[in-house]
């Protein structure tokens, strides 16, 4: 992160010590650094939306197997079944209290229904806590940019003082002669 003091610094999220030093960059290396930043930025975004929508469906799996009633008149229940994600076809409930669930990669195991409730729990936790880490790193990340962007916009105002103090320099030097 960026932060100002005697100097300005950027770090990551990470809480590392060493940071860089933006004040003594120039206008080209900020820029760069901003870009960096910036793409940065977008990608935990992104991230950001898709472990929320990962989230979403595990939430949406949790209500429709809360939805089946395990104790025997679930059974023979019509539902649409998906075989793909605009493809469905009918099919009927055999066991209500018997459903298989992707523990990740594709592979699947046979639960009961409460079973299958806490692995889906479980897994809900694990991507809460994996997008609350992803916007921590995107709001610092978006300090760094906002940072960059406060010091570029003061070497900005440095070099039109400058040029204003020579401009005025030369002016002075040519009423002398």
């Amino acid at each position: 992160y960026f932060s100002k003091e005697n100097t300005t610094t950027m770090s990551s999220a990470s809480n590392d010590a060493q940071g860089v030093n933006i004040d003594t960059m120039s206008l080209d290396q900020l820029n760069s650094v901003k870009q960096q930043q910036e793409a940065r930025l977008e990608q935990l975004t992104a991230q950001y939306h898709q472990l929320r929508a990962v989230s979403a469906r595990l939430s949406t799996a949790r209500s429709s197997l809360d939805s089946i009633p395990v104790n025997g008149t679930g059974e023979g229940r019509e539902i649409m079944i998906p075989l793909t994600e605009s493809l469905y076809a009918p099919g009927k409930i055999v066991d209500p209290n018997k459903v298989l669930v992707e523990l990740g990669a594709g592979f699947f195991v046979e639960k009961s229904a409460k079973d299958a409730i806490k692995v889906l729990e479980r897994k809900g936790k694990v991507v809460d806590a994996n997008s609350d880490n992803v916007m921590v790193a995107a709001e610092a990340s978006s300090r760094n940019v906002q940072a960059v962007q406060q010091a570029m916009q003061g070497k900005m105002m440095e070099i039109q003082a400058r040029q204003q103090g020579i401009s005025y320099k030369n002016k002075m030097e040519g009423m002398k002669q």
